[in-house]
């Protein structure tokens, strides 16, 4: 699984349009349930449902405040599914491997 860093809301956009099987992970700093999300993605990125798939890193300290209450986001973290540009899923708080391989075989 790559993963990307979004700092500006046209990255975001341009990821989007760019990577036809993406996990967006909308995160911020002194959040503890998004360092266990961190945790859980590296795992699940070794994993054989990682293969093909974009992880964006989206960081509301660097993006803005605006931009994420724009997305309708209330908290963090939240990952959000995207297949070809639609998203498809959001699961918000943490999830384990499990729970993201279970997310994307039923979503990507």
């Amino acid at each position: 699984m790559q993963i990307l860093h979004a700092a500006s809301p046209e990255a975001h956009a341009a990821a989007l349009a760019a990577h036809p099987r993406l996990l967006v992970d909308y995160w911020k700093d002194a959040c503890p349930g998004c360092t266990m999300l961190d945790l859980a993605l590296r795992r699940f990125a070794t994993e054989p449902a990682a293969q093909g798939l974009v992880l964006l890193k989206v960081k509301l300290e660097e993006v803005g405040e605006d931009f994420f209450r724009g997305l309708g986001l209330r908290q963090t973290p939240t990952l959000a599914l995207f297949r070809d540009g639609v998203e498809t899923a959001r699961l918000s708080g943490f999830q384990g491997p499990a729970q993201l391989a279970a997310a994307v075989a039923a979503y990507l």
